[in-house]
């Protein structure tokens, strides 16, 4: 049986006196991507269809942060802390260049990564995110908050809210992505607490209201995706980061949301292939 992310085990490293699991796929050698994943996801919640995709080339590796999923410790409440314990993770695995994949909160934490240790990092990918004091982004608390509400009245997941555009095309993506979701029913990784997304939220929140002004110094090829409608990090932010960036390319999804690399996987999956391999 060939391995995907959905039968691949979660295995774990000791960062600085602290566990930390991830799984990897793909063959290893080269340049690993590392994906740096969303406020309240655990393993569990990266869409296999991008990993295998991503795998289908590339080393790839997915793992929980400080006081995430399995990983030990305690969330910090800082962008910069994860970023800087997603870089001890990185070398706990002996990697000395890696790209990175970060998907909303994940593209807070690859920025800073990108701004603190550039010798560490040859690309990344920003995929429904922004930069710091970007419009928006302060407010994801009553975003999430709404989208609850809303789940629990319609009996719907709140990323049927939180990740897709309301319209039809935009609820059977999102009927289509939970459903990937659940393929894997063995060797599970721990839910989310709620410290931990207590914890984020506060990085978000800070991040909401910090300063870009040294994204113009990360000379790194960035691919810039979203959906055209980003109800949690508007996608307003995702032109500004491509505007800020020296070298930026944008890719804008129509009719989606924060998940639109989700909702279009299979074209997402070429995108990034093509931009890691240029």
């Amino acid at each position: 049986m060939s391995t995907t992310f959905g039968n691949t085990p979660t295995i774990s490293t000791d960062v600085y006196g602290t566990n930390f699991v991830f799984r990897e796929i793909g063959k290893k050698g080269g340049v690993p991507v590392v994906l740096l994943h969303h406020l309240t996801a655990v393993l569990e919640d990266w869409d296999p269809r991008v990993v295998d995709g991503l795998a289908a080339k590339h080393h790839v590796i997915a793992f929980d942060n400080r006081g995430v999923g399995g990983s030990g410790g305690s969330a910090p409440k800082t962008v910069e802390e994860m970023a800087q314990d997603a870089v001890a993770f990185i070398g706990s695995l002996g990697f000395g260049k890696v790209d990175l994949f970060g998907f909303s909160l994940g593209g807070f934490v690859a920025q800073v990564i990108a701004q603190r240790q550039p010798g560490l990092v040859r690309k990344i990918i920003l995929a429904g995110t922004g930069p710091a004091g970007g419009e928006g982004i302060a407010n994801v608390g009553p975003v999430l908050q709404d989208a609850f509400g809303k789940a629990g009245a319609t009996n719907k997941h709140p990323k049927h809210f939180l990740f897709f555009t309301q319209t039809s095309n935009g609820q059977a993506a999102a009927d289509d992505f939970l459903r990937r979701l659940k393929e894997r029913t063995k060797d599970l990784d721990a839910p989310v607490r709620d410290e931990t997304v207590q914890a984020q939220l506060a990085a978000i929140q800070a991040w909401g209201q910090g300063d870009a002004t040294k994204l113009g110094t990360v000379q790194h090829p960035v691919l810039v995706v979203n959906g055209d409608y980003d109800v949690m990090v508007p996608s307003f932010n995702s032109f500004e980061l491509a505007r800020r960036l020296p070298n930026a390319q944008l890719s804008i999804f129509p009719d989606a949301g924060h998940g639109g690399i989700f909702q279009y996987h299979a074209a997402f999956v070429e995108q990034a292939l093509a931009f890691l391999e240029q």
